[in-house]
């Protein structure tokens, strides 16, 4: 059976407005239907577009967790998104690329590495599971950046998982730390109690 998606969920995949998917459907770059006046998707029209007629060639998978402890979480949002491209692209090239470490973390090593083999025109698309494996914050900054070296990020799942609300109290956490720190600097009293106040709280949810 077709699986139909609304003009918001493909907006996230190719990381335009709402308003940008609903010109397509008008300008007729994408096939919609109207169902109880609302707009739905056919997903193999995404697939079509994702594709480009064979031009998305070579493909960069990435996964992110937050800890160690989440290895077996990393692994099947691989196996997750193996799945996905081979029934999206077929036969493309892959390149995997896994981090671990905070979503807040600017110098991930996968993220450095995406964006050098975009910079060197390695890759034509980045597939990641859900928004902010790629990064917590900003991920339409990091979007504009890709697209100006011709490379498509497409988010595969719309809705997280509910474990993955401890990491948004993690990096919460790691939030109040920062400022913290650099208002009160790291080895002052008040910076103890606000972390031991943010750290107590998190245990407590």
């Amino acid at each position: 059976m077709e699986r139909y998606l609304t003009p918001s969920e493909v907006a996230e995949i190719f990381g335009i407005s709402r308003s940008g998917v609903i010109k397509w459907i008008r300008e007729g770059k994408i096939r919609a239907v109207e169902i109880n006046g609302r707009w739905k998707i056919p997903y193999s029209e995404v697939k079509r577009l994702i594709s480009g007629k064979g031009r998305v060639k070579q493909v960069a998978i990435y996964s992110r967790v937050s800890s160690s402890t989440q290895k077996d979480d990393l692994e099947r949002q691989l196996n997750a998104l193996r799945e996905w491209v081979k029934k999206t692209f077929g036969e493309v090239s892959v390149i995997e690329i896994k981090d671990i470490g905070s979503g807040l973390k600017e110098d991930r090593r996968g993220l450095k590495k995406l964006i050098e083999l975009a910079r060197r025109r390695q890759i034509d698309a980045i597939v990641i599971a859900y928004k902010d494996r790629l990064t917590r914050f900003g991920f339409e900054y990091l979007v504009e950046l890709f697209k100006a070296y011709g490379v498509n990020v497409i988010v595969v799942f719309q809705d997280e998982p509910k474990d993955y609300m401890q990491e948004l109290v993690e990096d919460f956490v790691e939030i109040v730390k920062s400022f913290a720190s650099r208002i009160y600097g790291h080895r002052s009293h008040k910076y103890e109690k606000v972390v031991k106040c943010v750290e107590d709280a998190e245990k407590d949810s």
